[in-house]
């Protein structure tokens, strides 16, 4: 959440899906995942299981009063407005026709009046990670352009040898310092040595410079000087997800809560493992299973709507995240699949390496898809 911004209102709430409509709309405003929310609640005495708040915001039916209590105070609300809450729900629950939208008496449900207030979802920074999660993702650096070396064998203009040392325009050879008046004009195969050797490491230093411009070039595309290898094409089963052209395997952070997911050393990786499922319709499912937390999946909270949504892993069946994805070849031959979620709004999003793609512990989140697919490959290789 963000200083000075509102919370969602539930007084405007005129049946109880509209009412766990906007359930969902203070949790997307806490920036909380279910994790975090059953921590919070906690450490405030309250009893609040990760499980219950995804079925209670699953279904349309008034949740008890001391489940939203815990709900509502763990998203960060202070006391007037738990009231609110409270009082809202008291009222739906006694009217007449509760929870029967065909009860012909009672008139159809108006649409929620919309937050005078929006509010971008995922507003907390991981405790761990380098930002929010709505942050604007940089555009990729473009790399410069190499220094070509001189088509001529001519060294550049600034490895050019003196202009004592240059033939005059009219082609003729210059008198060199020192030498006497009567000295004939032609140096000799002695002065045409001398500017052959002041050639020959210009064109070096020329070629040197040339190869370092690639060097980093390369670098900054997302390569860290790993040959090619043949990526493993997925494949129900367990897998350890690494990113392409790299000794980094997507893991998490143990010891928080907020399941973001990482690019860790492949040494060090191994928190949560992760499965590959077939969901159908050529989509999958990235399972994984936490030592502290239990089987989850990976996936982008609030539907993929917010930019730079972070790629966390959290428990499967929310039926506000996007849980499903198309595993995407890229390149001919094929350098690596793309991890493109299934049905995200906007469209033409990947997950993504984000900020230094060189060093540990940058996290994932959904970006544009790029033409060079520069952080955005991955292969699953076999886990034993």
């Amino acid at each position: 959440m963000t200083p000075g911004e509102h919370a969602p209102d539930p007084r405007g709430a005129r049946s109880p899906a509209e009412f766990l409509a906007r359930l969902q709309a203070l949790k997307d405003w806490s920036g909380l995942t279910y994790r975090e929310l059953s921590a919070r609640a906690e450490a405030r005495g309250d009893v609040l299981p990760r499980s219950t708040v995804a079925n209670m915001l699953s279904h349309a039916t008034l949740p008890r009063e001391e489940l939203l209590t815990a709900f509502v105070r763990a998203c960060g609300t202070g006391p007037a407005a738990l009231e609110e809450w409270r009082t809202v729900r008291r009222e739906l629950e006694g009217r007449r026709g509760y929870g029967d939208a065909s009860d012909p008496g009672e008139a159809a449900p108006e649409a929620p009046d919309p937050d005078p207030h929006p509010v971008p979802e995922e507003r907390h920074p991981d405790p761990e990670g380098p930002g929010p999660a709505h942050e604007q993702l940089p555009a990729p650096e473009e790399p410069p352009a190499p220094e070509e070396p001189p088509a001529s064998g001519e060294p550049p203009a600034s490895e050019q040898p003196p202009a004592s040392e240059q033939l005059p325009a009219s082609g003729e050879p210059p008198v060199w310092p020192g030498a006497p008046a009567d000295e004939p004009r032609n140096p000799g195969p002695g002065a045409r040595f001398r500017i052959r050797r002041l050639l020959v490491p210009a064109v070096a230093v020329a070629a040197l410079v040339f190869a370092g411009v690639s060097v980093v070039a390369f670098l900054r595309d997302g390569h860290t000087g790993h040959p090619p290898r043949t990526p493993t094409a997925p494949a129900a089963g367990d897998v350890r997800i690494r990113v392409v052209g790299t000794d980094f395997c997507l893991g998490e952070r143990r010891g928080t809560r907020s399941g973001q997911v990482y690019q860790v050393p492949c040494a060090a990786a191994g928190v949560p493992l992760y499965a590959l499922a077939e969901a159908g319709d050529g989509r999958w499912r990235i399972a994984s299973d936490h030592p502290d937390y239990g089987a989850g999946c990976s996936g982008l909270p609030s539907g993929g709507r917010v930019p730079g949504a972070p790629y966390e892993d959290s428990e499967c069946g929310d039926p506000t995240r996007i849980e499903e994805f198309s595993l995407e070849p890229h390149g001919t031959p094929v350098r690596g699949y793309r991890i493109v979620p299934a049905g995200s709004a906007p469209p033409g999003g990947c997950v993504t390496v984000v900020g230094d793609r060189a060093a540990a512990w940058s996290r994932l989140a959904q970006a544009p898809c790029a033409p060079d697919a520069a952080g955005q490959l991955f292969d699953f290789d076999r886990r034993d």
